[in-house]
């Protein structure tokens, strides 16, 4: 009896051994993610919304976001996770971030505007046409440390529009500085969507989402764009980057790219399709996604920068 019980033993070692020898034999062992806190799972804060956008985090860490077919906008408090309404019709906000200054800049398609929405909820018109002609539909912004401000312009039909049909016929990237006029610093995308520029001011993200591209380009000293070059082939809606200078993609879930364009992480949502993305909470360490009807959290052990 002891010997078959020793022969037994010796046999399940054995195909345990040939087991482990096997590709892909030890696939469901995850390996440690170099930016998602260890343990860290995913936190669904609400699913009542129409079509979440725009997460924005102001110095404090609260993230805010819009619902656009409800034109709302809604803040996320860093310290105790309620979620309240912070404004009421909003010009359909869409993507949106704030200056250093405090004020929720944010693409509001509704009539084709830019607005600047202040602390004390004063709005103030930014944005509305290029040489008379109404912009498409104003989409994403990135606001560099000194308050200029770039947007991207495509042209998505919508429901509440009586045009049909846009009167600027590109769909543009637009940098915008005070007391100034607009510049085109991109005429030749499909459709630009996403947007995120580095901290240091020296470099800009867009994403052509139709062309499912997204490039890179130098910032010049004027605001202008140069040494445009192919960062990854796919596009993006809302991207994010935090402080190892990994950029966060949207669509299917959430791709993490190193700088060199390395897929580094991929972050499941199943049912949901990510629109937006930003860095939140008190320290910068939470990971604040808007997933169509949906907003969720995640711990990580990178921060944002923005």
């Amino acid at each position: 009896m002891r010997k078959s019980i020793v022969c037994l033993l010796c046999f399940l070692c054995v195909v345990q051994l040939k087991l482990q020898a096997q590709p892909g034999a030890t696939d469901s062992v995850k390996t440690e993610s170099p930016v998602v806190a260890k343990g860290a799972k995913l936190q669904l804060i609400s699913n009542k919304y129409s079509f979440t956008e725009g997460p924005a985090v102001d110095k404090k860490g609260n993230v805010f976001f819009s619902d656009q077919p409800n034109d709302k906008i809604y803040k996320w408090n860093a310290s105790t996770g309620e979620v309240t309404v912070f404004l009421d019709s909003t010009g359909r906000s869409n993507g949106m971030m704030f200056d250093k200054k405090g004020n929720l800049i944010t693409c509001a398609d509704e009539h084709n505007q830019v607005l600047s929405i202040s602390p004390k909820k004063k709005i103030k018109v930014l944005l509305t046409d290029i040489n008379g002609l109404h912009i498409n539909g104003p989409n994403d912004v990135w606001v560099t440390k000194k308050g200029a401000v770039y947007i991207t312009d495509p042209y998505y039909q919508r429901a509440y529009w009586t045009r049909k049909a846009p009167e600027i016929k590109a769909q543009n990237v637009y940098y915008i500085q005070k007391d100034k006029a607009p510049v085109t610093v991109v005429d030749d995308m499909m459709q630009p969507n996403g947007i995120i520029g580095t901290p240091d001011g020296k470099y800009l993200y867009v994403a052509d989402i139709r062309g499912n591209k997204t490039f890179k380009y130098t910032i010049a000293a004027d605001g202008t764009l140069k040494e445009k070059t192919l960062y990854l082939s796919k596009g993006s809606d809302g991207m994010t980057i935090d402080n190892k200078g990994n950029i966060y993609i949207t669509g299917r879930g959430i791709t993490v790219y190193n700088p060199a364009g390395e897929q580094i992480d991929f972050i499941d949502i199943t049912g949901d399709r990510t629109t937006n993305v930003t860095f939140g909470g008190k320290k910068r360490d939470i990971l604040f996604i808007t997933a169509t009807r949906s907003v969720y959290t995640l711990q990580m052990k990178v921060k944002g920068n923005q």
